[in-house]
């Protein structure tokens, strides 16, 4: 008898011996990993609802629901852009944003670090990230319209968020406050949206005017813009048709963002990270939106 069928016949005897069939690893029985989501849960009244536990969230990746592992409140720093249309069409509501804006950053200096970024003509850094209240409260302070300008919306939500996305601070918004005139952009609103999940930011855009839709492409994609781009980063669109709401909406506003949850769940390893992750309520009467945490645990 050769060596080659002996190897064949100790091979065919190991596989008699121990029974021995092919493994199958599952989805549930693949090694897993933690991902975490910084979530607002709020009423019906946008009023932030406190004290809710992992029954109360339901995270999906892709379709598929995902385990939830911890909840418990944010206290992780937070970057927030706040940008500012100081365009022509503007002009009637400057003094409210002022306002508004001041209270706001009061608020919310004190949570992470924030920068002001204005919009007429071309997206300006007012102020680059910063803490400093005083700083912040002068620079919303100094905000006019520019006569004869438009605003650059697009334009400045794909540069902020190209920005935060270098950033390593765990969790990241953009509050962008936009009146209802000329747009000046040669973006598309695919790309703003592209760049906002890339940089795992959530927009929380208000709206002060009507927005009729146009097929001039400025209008046109800023049309598609104000729908897709708070909802698919996570945010909200906060629509006013009088600038005199602008404080109260505001303030609301801060008081969800200070009282986000963190919520760890866990995922499957995979080399394919999901496309779209999405959190809703096991709750009713409770609406939720957030976005992954940046960096570490949150790929």
């Amino acid at each position: 008898m050769t060596a080659r069928w002996i190897l064949t016949l100790v091979a065919a005897a190991a596989v008699l011996w121990t029974g021995a069939a092919p493994v199958r690893v599952t989805a549930q029985q693949a090694p897993s990993r933690e991902a975490t989501m910084f979530v607002s849960a709020v009423d019906e009244k946008g009023a932030p609802i406190m004290g809710l536990g992992p029954d109360a969230f339901v995270i999906t990746e892709d379709g598929r629901r995902r385990e939830i592992l911890r909840v418990s409140t944010a206290t992780e720093p937070i970057d927030i852009a706040l940008v500012v249309d100081n365009s022509q069409a503007a002009a009637a509501a400057v003094t409210f944003l002022r306002e508004s804006l001041g209270r706001f950053v009061a608020t919310m200096a004190s949570k992470g670090s924030i920068a002001v970024v204005t919009i007429a003509d071309r997206p300006t850094i007012a102020a680059d990230y910063t803490s400093d209240p005083k700083r912040l409260g002068d620079t919303v302070g100094r905000i006019f319209s520019m006569n004869q300008s438009g605003a650059t919306l697009l334009d400045a939500i794909v540069e902020v968020s190209e920005g935060q996305r270098k950033r390593e601070t765990p969790r990241a918004a953009i509050v962008a406050m936009v009146t209802d005139g000329v747009e000046f952009t040669n973006r598309y609103s695919r790309d703003a949206v592209k760049a906002l999940r890339d940089a795992r930011t959530a927009l929380h855009l208000v709206t002060v005017g009507q927005f009729y839709h146009s097929e001039e492409h400025g209008i046109r994609e800023r049309s598609f813009f104000i729908d897709a781009g708070p909802r698919e980063s996570g945010g909200q669109r906060i629509s006013l048709l009088n600038p005199m709401a602008l404080d109260s909406s505001l303030q609301r506003l801060a008081r969800e963002l200070s009282a986000q949850y963190k919520v760890v769940y866990g995922r499957p390893e995979s080399l394919i990270p999901p496309e779209k992750i999405e959190v809703s309520s096991g709750k009713t009467g409770v609406t939720m939106r957030g976005a992954p945490a940046r960096g570490g645990n949150g790929a």
